[in-house]
C-alpha cells in the first residue's frame, strides 16, 4: 500500500513538472519566437480574411515590453532593433485609446512623408504605382455576395500587394502630407475605405516603433464565418484550404 502512494506522488511530481515545462516552453516561443493571431476586421482584405489564423514572427524587428504576454516586459525601449521594411503586414499595439493588437502594413519610415490624392498614396512625393485589376468578389461575414473595386499596388521596391477601393472619394482618400517623425511608423490598411490606421490621428496616428509586436509570415489556418479553430469537428468543412499556408511578407 505504501508503495502503491509513492508511486502515486511520484506520477503527480512528475506531471506536475511535465506541464509546468511546456508551459515555460510555450511562454519563451511565444516571446522571443512565433506568437499565433486571429483576424477579427476586415481592414486588411484581400491580404486577410476574417477568420484567418497567422504566426507572427516576435523577433523580426527586435524586442520590446511588448513582446511579453499583457505588454509586461522588464524595459522601456527596443533591444534588438530592425526596422520594418515598406511593405510588411506587422502587428503592434494601438498607440491611442486602449492598446489593443492591431494588424496593418507598414508604409511609412521615420522621416517620411505620405498623402492620399484622389485614392493614390505618395511617398516622399512620388505616386506609388497603382494598376486596376479584376474585382475582388466573395462573400461579406454575413453571406451577402459582392463585388469591390481592386488594385495592385507596387512599391519602389518592387514589393507588389492587391488593395480594394470600396467607395469613391471615401473620407480618407485625400488627405494632408503626413511627416512620419522619427521613432515612428506610419501604417495602413489593404482596405483602403474601411480601416481606421494612421491617416486617422486622433485614432491611431504614427506608430512608436517600441509599439511593434513582430512580422506576420504565414497564414496557417483559415476558416469560414464564426467558426472557432477549438470547433475542431467544424473545422474541415469551414476551413478555406487555398489559403493555408500562404505568405505574407
Amino acid at each position: 500500500m505504501k508503495e502503491d502512494v509513492v508511486k502515486d506522488e511520484r506520477w503527480l511530481g512528475e506531471t506536475i513538472r511535465t506541464v509546468v515545462y511546456a508551459v515555460l516552453i510555450a511562454m519563451v516561443i511565444r516571446t522571443f519566437a512565433f506568437e499565433p493571431f486571429k483576424i477579427p476586421s476586415e481592414s486588411m482584405l484581400p491580404t486577410l480574411k476574417i477568420g484567418d489564423y497567422l504566426f507572427v514572427s516576435k523577433y523580426s524587428y527586435g524586442f520590446s515590453k511588448h513582446s511579453f504576454p499583457f505588454s509586461m516586459g522588464p524595459f522601456d525601449g527596443r533591444i534588438l532593433e530592425d526596422l520594418p521594411e515598406r511593405g510588411d503586414v506587422a502587428v503592434f499595439k494601438k498607440p491611442k485609446g486602449e492598446p489593443i493588437d492591431y494588424i496593418k502594413r507598414i508604409m511609412g519610415l521615420p522621416g517620411d512623408k505620405l498623402q492620399m490624392i484622389d485614392g493614390v498614396l505618395y511617398i516622399n512625393g512620388t505616386a506609388v504605382k497603382r494598376e486596376r485589376v479584376e474585382d475582388y468578389v466573395d462573400r461579406d461575414f454575413y453571406g451577402n455576395f459582392r463585388r469591390i473595386a481592386q488594385y495592385k499596388e507596387t512599391l519602389p521596391s518592387g514589393k507588389t500587394y492587391m488593395t480594394l477601393d470600396m467607395v469613391r472619394n471615401g473620407s480618407a482618400d485625400n488627405t494632408e502630407v503626413f511627416t512620419v517623425p522619427a521613432g515612428h511608423l506610419f501604417a495602413m490598411g489593404d482596405n483602403r475605405d474601411n480601416s481606421t490606421d494612421s491617416r486617422f490621428l486622433s485614432q491611431v496616428g504614427y506608430i512608436p516603433v517600441e509599439n511593434l509586436v513582430g512580422r506576420a509570415e504565414i497564414i496557417f489556418m483559415s476558416l469560414e464565418g464564426d467558426t472557432s479553430f477549438l470547433e475542431i469537428w467544424k473545422v474541415p468543412f469551414a476551413a478555406r484550404w487555398d489559403r493555408v499556408f500562404d505568405s505574407l511578407n
